[in-house]
């Protein structure tokens, strides 16, 4: 298998792995993850306002990546998720918010890793196990 053809197959896995839909571009693998919440920004509906996603690239050869995170929780659900993502050994770099007078009120929040990118979408999934679907 060449080169490019595992960095697909790998990128695949990675995006089976949390259900998402994968996109390979400039040796960055992004997955996009489905949350499908019904969110206002000042009273009007968004859909792009609650992105969730992961991303592996900088891929060593014992097989360890920079992995990132970023994920729009409500605000319930925060403390349940961010304990699934530090149980698993990943670094929360930052919570926040982005944008203002939302209904229900989002948090974004941003985790990542240096492993092997398959560990890091496992740890992602189980993560995802505590958000509403």
């Amino acid at each position: 298998m060449n080169e490019v053809d595992y960095w697909q197959n790998l990128c695949q896995q990675y995006a089976h792995t949390v259900n998402g839909k994968p996109k390979m571009e400039q040796g960055v693998c992004s997955v996009e993850i489905g949350r499908h919440l019904h969110v206002t920004i000042q009273g009007r509906i968004s859909r792009s306002a609650v992105p969730a996603g992961i991303t592996f690239e900088s891929l060593d050869h014992e097989g360890n990546a920079l992995n990132l995170g970023e994920v729009a929780v409500l605000q319930e659900e925060l403390p349940l998720f961010i304990h699934m993502l530090v149980k698993n050994n990943l670094v929360v770099s930052a919570i926040h918010n982005h944008w203002i007078f939302t209904d229900p009120p989002i948090l974004y929040v941003h985790f990542q890793s240096v492993e092997p990118p398959l560990s890091f979408a496992q740890k992602t999934a189980e993560a995802f196990t505590v958000l509403k679907q």
